[in-house]
């Protein structure tokens, strides 16, 4: 099994938790599970928009590789965002240290990936609901388990100095609701 970063106590015991295939609509947004924390499920959520794109890395729970803080990247292009997300997909889908967030300032669509591994979708909620319809994803609740823990692996450490060496990001500080 591969290393994930949300845990949950099941009879005692400390487990991976992995969210069912299922969304849900809110008022202005769409809500998904991202089961076993697969990038590419954030990847297809970018089929609808056209960019270009700023990414915002929220390191909220830093282990050496840079300051906690919100980071932001240049303007990106579809191309560029993917090979970026496919770079690190190992890394996003088995450390908690960070949420995600990638904005298309044309449409101001906004898609956010946070550290329980949910993924929250603003602005085309249709076309974002139609790509989830296309992955087998149905309408659905859910939750974040209770109690739950979130892993920050030391296997992953190179690999968030290389992400953060990555961009010509611009930091700024985080805010109280980006903190554990």
């Amino acid at each position: 099994m591969k290393p994930q970063k949300l845990f949950h106590e099941v009879d005692g015991e400390w487990v991976p938790h992995r969210h069912p295939p299922v969304y849900r609509r809110e008022r202005h947004r769409l809500v998904a599970g991202v089961p076993d924390g697969d990038a590419d499920l954030f990847e297809s959520l970018l089929a609808p928009l056209e960019g270009p794109f700023h990414l915002l890395y929220v390191l909220h729970t830093p282990r050496g590789e840079a300051h906690p803080g919100r980071y932001q990247s240049p303007l990106l292009d579809k191309p560029s965002v993917i090979a970026w997300l496919r770079t690190f997909a190992g890394f996003f889908a088995a450390d908690a240290r960070f949420d995600l967030w990638l904005h298309d300032p044309a449409i101001s669509a906004t898609l956010v990936w946070d550290r329980h591994n949910l993924l929250y979708a603003y602005g085309p909620i249709e076309r974002f609901a139609n790509c989830l319809s296309e992955r087998a994803f149905s309408e659905g609740e859910l939750s974040i388990p209770s109690p739950h823990e979130h892993h920050y692996r030391a296997e992953f450490d190179a690999e968030a100095r290389s992400l953060m060496a990555s961009q010509a990001w611009s930091m700024s500080p985080l805010r109280p609701e980006d903190e554990q």
